[in-house]
């Protein structure tokens, strides 16, 4: 129910409705403060412990000069006690109905049933209501008075509803504080998947709990996964936690798959049988799961999605035995192309063979997005042509979701093909809780801000020495975010843009839990994965002023590039002609400085004291460490003059401990510096010569 001031103005339907508004505005009158009616649900993890409690509820029902309060604690001994006091700060008897202290349940006191109370409640200054009980108590020594007071007063966004409680008995110890939100925000529902993606396996169970939340999580955050620890995106476990402490949301722990099935029946319109004998099945009917808001399944799985009473929306088995991949992506693009987005397609490739890691579906889902894995090669022409013919029709500057088959082509073959279209990549296959985290904005009033180092208008200096400057390849969520050593040098980390708008709550996750050491780099080419040598030219400057405008919200002054269209071949020539180069000077004129490459590169230039500088080492994760010290050092030999700007490109399953122990073996003649001090310095004294591809 919105019981905001405006909402009450509004003409109401019935004579209860304007007699229940006319009562809040009286209550508001008289310095009542509406925003507290309704239930509110306690928050255990930010609360002061409850004894044998471990659910707690207060439901405030507000009348002119009046509240009636309910109180309810649980689940086991059920504690329930309901109060209707005046607030006009005048005492009044209230009838005790349950003998339990229940604010400190571990205490041997014990409350005289069909005694009194006198309570005394009113309303303060700032709006808050302060309670006040006295009434006398049984101990083991006899019989005391114990006077208690509450203080419940809402959070600046009235989302939040604290209750600050003293005894006139507890004269020591932390204060005791419990937090409430309100009983229908953020209930939402987790499950552990298994690291176990092969179709003889556990892919047929995980692949319909996948597809299950890309259909209830359309319009709410409801179903959430934590996955193993061998997954790639290592942070679910993490968030989970931060979701829960710092977000206030309430789980409740899903164990199997028909328990997700009895929670969310009524929000599930059928089922798609896929065949397990054709993986390529699996996912045309992820794309008509998604049109249809429904389940896909194997047949092992029909009599459970009966037994829910669901209906089957269409069946492939044996539909296409025998066929090639693309026959059955060519009928698939005849039967529901038509009816699917044009502005996100999703390629769920990745692992092939029996095995298919499908996370990323529940976002394609919930955009009504044709799935495919068709080959990028241009080589493999049927599939090559049937791809394009799909990326021609997508608007441009249009997203591509998922990732390529690791099969099929190569990352460059297909970026070069998808940014020809003017066309961007976002996630991995594995990308996991997309649909979740579409529907959680970033907390009210929250700021995303970078870890700066440089202060405008002061000068520094360079010395005569090698300044590294360390950056994390591949983004935040499969790095070493939460691996041993952050904090404990000064590093950067790549952060795609597109996530302020995909998963909001997951970007503040991470700027929240920055250390003065973490700075995060805009990437990765574009507003999001795209090569500019292959981008339209009449499209590129509006791809940078996209990315430009994201910078600006997320606070980011470095934006990195990164282009194998040129060879298309993984490690080969990544550099980029000056025209692109004075694209993006000219499109981003408040960026500090430009990064390029991913393995070590050759384009180098410097405008107005505004570099843009290559890799020139990738530390690979398999790497010893003394070999990558002495790759260093050889580099510092290589690059005589100095200061010498040497930026490094760290892989991202290499934890920030390791190339610790690595910058520590260098000695006194290098020095790792924060990534903007380091591009503000090479600005300055540009001892790179500058260079271009040709």
């Amino acid at each position: 129910m919105n019981l905001s001031l405006p909402s009450l103005l509004k003409p109401a339907r019935s004579l209860a409705q304007i007699a229940f508004a006319l009562a809040l505005l009286a209550g508001w009158a008289s310095g009542q403060d509406a925003a507290f009616q309704g239930k509110w649900k306690l928050i255990k993890a930010e609360s002061s412990d409850l004894d044998y409690f471990q659910q707690a509820t207060l439901d405030f029902a507000l009348r002119p000069g009046e509240v009636t309060i309910a109180t309810w604690r649980g689940p086991r001994r059920p504690f329930a006690e309901k109060m209707t006091v005046k607030t006009d700060g005048q005492p009044q008897q209230v009838a005790i109905t349950d003998g339990a202290f229940a604010d400190a349940l571990f205490l041997a006191v014990k409350l005289p049933v069909g005694g009194h109370r006198e309570v005394t409640a009113q309303w303060t200054a700032s709006q808050a209501l302060k309670l006040t009980e006295r009434f006398p108590a049984a101990t083991s020594q006899g019989s005391t008075d114990l006077c208690v007071t509450r203080v419940f007063e809402l959070s600046a966004h009235r989302d939040l509803l604290t209750c600050r409680l003293t005894r006139s008995t507890r004269t020591t110890g932390p204060e005791l504080t419990y937090v409430y939100k309100r009983d229908e925000a953020n209930n939402a529902y987790v499950m552990q998947l298994a690291d176990d993606w092969d179709i003889q396996s556990r892919l047929p169970e995980q692949a319909c709990l996948i597809s299950l939340q890309g259909v209830v999580n359309r319009q709410a955050p409801l179903l959430y996964f934590t996955f193993g620890p061998n997954y790639p995106f290592n942070y679910t476990e993490e968030l989970y936690r931060y979701l829960e402490k710092s977000r206030h949301f309430s789980f409740r722990r899903l164990a199997s798959l028909e328990e997700a099935l009895v929670a969310f029946q009524g929000q599930i319109k059928g089922y798609i049988v896929w065949d397990k004998n054709v993986r390529t099945s699996l996912i045309v009917a992820y794309t008509l799961a998604g049109l249809e808001q429904g389940i896909v399944i194997t047949e092992d799985l029909i009599p459970l999605a009966r037994k829910y009473g669901l209906r089957e929306i269409d069946d492939f088995r044996q539909r296409f035995t025998g066929q090639s991949d693309y026959q059955i992506y060519a009928w698939a693009k005849e039967h529901y192309w038509s009816r699917c987005s044009r502005e996100v397609i999703t390629w769920l490739g990745g692992s092939h063979g029996s095995v298919l890691m499908p996370a990323a579906a529940d976002y394609g889902m919930v955009k009504q997005t044709f799935f495919s894995d068709l080959s990028a090669r241009a080589s493999d022409a049927q599939e090559y042509g049937l791809t394009t013919s799909l990326l021609q029709e997508m608007k441009p500057l249009g997203q591509v979701w998922g990732w390529h088959s690791y099969k099929k082509d190569t990352e460059e073959e297909m970026i070069t093909l998808t940014s020809s279209y003017a066309l961007t990549s976002d996630g991995l296959n594995t990308m996991p809780n997309t649909s979740f985290l579409l529907q959680v904005p970033a907390t009210p009033g929250f700021q995303f801000k970078n870890r700066h180092t440089v202060v405008p208008g002061k000068s520094y200096p360079a010395e005569p020495k090698v300044y590294l400057a360390l950056v994390q390849t591949d983004g935040l969520g499969i790095g070493a975010w939460v691996r041993p050593g952050r904090g404990s040098l000064p590093y950067a980390w790549e952060v795609s843009m597109k996530f302020l708008h995909l998963s909001p709550a997951m970007l503040e996750f991470y700027y929240d839990q920055a250390t003065p050491n973490d700075y995060f780099v805009a990437a990765l080419s574009g507003s999001s994965y795209m090569y500019p040598r292959a981008f339209p030219k009449k499209w590129l400057p509006q791809e940078i002023a996209l990315a430009r405008g994201l910078m600006t919200q997320l606070d980011l002054r470095v934006f990195e590039i990164m282009d194998y269209a040129g060879d298309r071949t993984e490690a080969g020539d990544n550099s980029l002609p000056r025209e692109i180069v004075d694209e993006y000077f000219r499109g981003m004129p408040d960026a500090l400085g430009f990064l390029n490459g991913y393995y070590a590169a050759h384009t180098y230039a410097v405008r107005g004291q505004r570099p843009l500088v290559s890799y020139d080492y990738y530390l690979s994760a398999t790497k010893p460490e003394e070999s990558a010290a002495a790759d260093l050092r050889e580099l510092a030999t290589l690059n005589p003059a100095r200061p010498y700007f040497l930026l490094v490109h760290v892989r991202e399953n290499s934890d920030v401990a390791r190339v610790k122990r690595i910058c520590d073996r260098l000695g006194p003649a290098f020095e790792v510096v924060p990534l903007d001090r380091f591009l503000h310095m090479a600005g300055a004294n540009p001892t790179f010569q500058e260079r271009y591809a040709p």
